[in-house]
């Protein structure tokens, strides 16, 4: 096999017209936080998603911590939250001094379990302890569903925010992935479908909140001629300068869902048909944009296996990743409760789990290399 680069999972996938609009920020010497690059990408995101209005951020974090300060979130308040997901989903829980309780997954999504998540919603309750907010994820590009989950948390009176990091772009039922709960949170992280550097933003139909999030995502500074701060605020801006990379990769967002959702296909068609592998469903409630493509090694084989591929693969310069570690199994939380679904769906996706490259900018023939590699471990194993 031909020597190559080092094929990467994922990264920044330039349109060629980002220098555009960055150098109109620096023509005008928009610089500084804020600027027109900002104004016009809120606007076109919010477009773009149909919701009633953006706020941009430096980070997904940042829109799910601002999330749990407009719905109050307070010390030992409890929030439910997915489990199978990056610690940046759980971690403002904790910014608040708040309770984490974590929900697991459900086989047809790999998101949160409607099953679990009224489990939880039961027992809490019957304690006195009703969360404050539910933190669902939309797991690599594709959205829970949605009806069950609504179902039980209007039940309870208990707000969504939607993290839809991984997922700009996908549907619900016709919805934008993002628009269905009270908050909704995306990434712009190097790795994501579209990029700003690092950067993120909070929607909502709710533009009074948005309002207050702006206020507090400034520093909170008073109207007043002179610095005054009557409450705590935080420097979560996004940049002008990043807005601008923002607006131009918005405009081929569509045309990397295209490509993502190829090179699924690809893997998908050339792997499954020989080996006992599975890849993560897609529902039929709606569309996903396949961020990631993540492979299940068969169940019957070891635990180890995914990690063996994982050490084959970069050893051939390849790189890929294991599923998401659930926070339920992560150190830092290993103190606060768990619900599982009938079995631990969340646990047996990360000992399986591999992600493997979804690059947009890499070429079929790449993509084959790394089928070709997958194909010599599996016939070994």
């Amino acid at each position: 096999m031909v020597k190559h680069d080092r094929i990467l999972l994922a990264s920044p996938h330039m349109s060629g017209k980002e220098q555009e609009y960055i150098k109109e920020a620096f023509s005008t010497n928009w610089i500084a936080p804020l600027g027109p690059n900002v104004d016009a990408f809120e606007k076109d995101l919010a477009a773009y998603v149909g919701s009633a209005g953006a706020v941009a951020l430096s980070s997904g974090t940042a829109a799910i911590h601002l999330s749990l300060l407009l719905l109050n979130v307070q010390a030992d308040d409890i929030v439910f939250c997915s489990s199978l997901t990056f610690a940046a989903s759980a971690n403002p829980i904790l910014y608040q001094k708040a309770t984490p309780v974590f929900i697991d997954s459900e086989p047809a999504s790999w998101n949160m379990s409607p099953i679990a998540l009224e489990r939880a919603m039961k027992e809490y309750s019957a304690k006195g302890k009703k969360p404050k907010a539910v933190i669902v994820v939309n797991l690599y590009g594709q959205s829970a569903d949605y009806d069950p989950i609504e179902q039980i948390c209007a039940e309870y009176e208990v707000p969504i925010i939607e993290d839809a990091a991984e997922s700009l772009g996908a549907t619900y039922k016709g919805k934008m992935s993002g628009t269905i709960g009270k908050f909704g949170v995306y990434s712009f992280n190097g790795n994501k479908i579209i990029t700003t550097s690092g950067g993120g933003m909070l929607v909502s139909d709710d533009i009074q909140s948005l309002s207050k999030a702006r206020f507090l995502a400034s520093q909170a500074r008073d109207k007043a001629l002179h610095y005054q701060h009557s409450q705590i605020g935080y420097n979560y801006r996004l940049s002008n300068v990043l807005a601008g990379i923002g607006r131009a990769q918005l405009e081929v967002l569509n045309e990397r869902i295209v490509q993502k959702r190829k090179i699924f296909n690809r893997y998908s068609q050339m792997l499954s048909s020989k080996y006992s592998c599975d890849f993560l469903p897609e529902c039929d409630y709606g569309n996903s944009t396949k961020w990631l493509t993540v492979m299940l090694l068969d169940p019957l084989q070891e635990l180890s296996l995914s990690t063996k591929l994982i050490e084959y693969l970069d050893e051939h310069n390849i790189e890929s990743r294991p599923a998401w570690k659930p926070m339920h199994l992560q150190p830092v939380f290993s103190d606060y409760d768990y619900f599982a679904h009938d079995e631990d769906v969340s646990s047996d996706i990360f000992h399986k789990g591999i992600c493997l490259p979804s690059d947009t900018k890499m070429s079929q023939e790449v993509q084959d290399i790394v089928i070709e590699r997958i194909k010599n471990f599996l016939d070994m194993h």
